[in-house]
């Protein structure tokens, strides 16, 4: 495998850190065999310190907090990190929260770039509670590693088992910015994003961003089941969580396209999506993996049934596509 970075295209979500190193599939391959890692110095991380800072987090947050535990300190049956989400009063998605603690402060990893609204946010909610809320992107940076173990030194945040079980395992690492090229010199193998994209988009794990847009709610992506807590107390939002869980009728849903891998085209982010000449949904992530072959992840209508048979219109032409369910609709 070449080290030879290839940076990405402005067209591609993760800039500024490695595409690839010259051979994607490999760099696939030596993912899924846990020799590999992926710098994602590119994504935010927002710290927040004070004694409050867990009983606060746990109010905004869908997820339950209150027993996550400090990275290293073995407590039994809690968990080192987690993953929450910042809903709108309306329900819908704004921020995808990766959360970790170390015993002082909670990290939280979040999307490039939303740092400053997630900065305001926190900021108008803080009232009177013990909290310090710092942007500290610019001095730390994130590692993507194969690993489902906490790292011994550095807050890092794992998978979860949900998703990890799809065939996406591994832990985002937090360390020094001044430790990243060490940290990236010292691994056996390293891929690029494009790489890391490709398998998250074939195990159907979503990602604020891609396969979210202004209307989303946890149910369309398979977020109930590992970034909301059905039983906590109140938080913004709540409301359309409880009433559509209940109904069972989620408007959306996400699946996973099986592309025509007779060209090289390919599916792009907000390509769209038809059943004959009717709109039915658009592309989150676009990819070409390297067992499954040209592949897209696409958020539908719930009522367009699982052998229908689809269009995606692309900037090279039109694709047919076939449907694999991620997100499953009991009702």
């Amino acid at each position: 495998m070449s080290h030879e970075a290839v940076a990405a295209p402005a067209s591609v979500v993760d800039q500024h850190v490695p595409w690839h190193y010259g051979n994607p599939h490999a760099e696939q391959r030596a993912l899924v065999a846990g020799t590999a890692v992926v710098d994602i110095s590119n994504r935010a991380i927002v710290r927040v310190c004070g004694e409050d800072r867990i009983s606060w987090l746990n109010t905004l947050t869908t997820q339950y907090l209150l027993d996550l535990a400090p990275v290293g300190s073995g407590a039994p049956g809690a968990a080192s990190s987690a993953l929450a989400l910042v809903l709108s009063p309306n329900g819908h998605v704004e921020h995808e929260l990766h959360v970790v603690d170390d015993g002082t402060c909670t990290w939280i990893v979040t999307e490039p770039d939303s740092a400053p609204a997630l900065l305001d946010y926190l900021t108008r909610m803080q009232f009177w509670n013990q909290v310090t809320i710092t942007d500290v992107t610019d001095a730390f940076a994130v590692v993507w590693e194969p690993s489902r173990e906490p790292d011994p030194v550095h807050p890092s945040w794992l998978v979860p088992t949900d998703f990890a079980e799809r065939g996406f395992a591994g832990r985002e690492v937090i360390l020094p910015r001044s430790e990243l090229p060490g940290r990236l010199s010292a691994a056996p193998q390293l891929a690029g994003t494009w790489a890391l994209e490709a398998l998250r988009a074939a195990a159907g794990v979503p990602r604020a961003g891609r396969e979210t847009d202004h209307r989303t709610i946890p149910h369309e992506v398979g977020w109930i089941q590992t970034a909301v807590h059905l039983n906590k107390g109140c938080y913004r939002g709540q409301e359309t969580v409880a009433r559509v869980h209940n109904l069972g009728r989620p408007p959306r849903r996400l699946v996973l396209l099986h592309l025509d891998g007779s060209t090289e085209a390919g599916a792009a982010h907000c390509d769209r999506v038809f059943v004959d000449d009717v709109e039915v949904g658009w592309v989150g992530t676009g990819a070409r993996h390297f067992e499954l072959g040209a592949i897209a992840t696409a958020i539908i209508k719930r009522s367009i049934p699982d052998d229908a048979r689809l269009t995606v219109r692309t900037a090279d032409g039109p694709l047919s596509a076939a449907i694999e369910p991620i997100v499953l609709l009991d009702r």
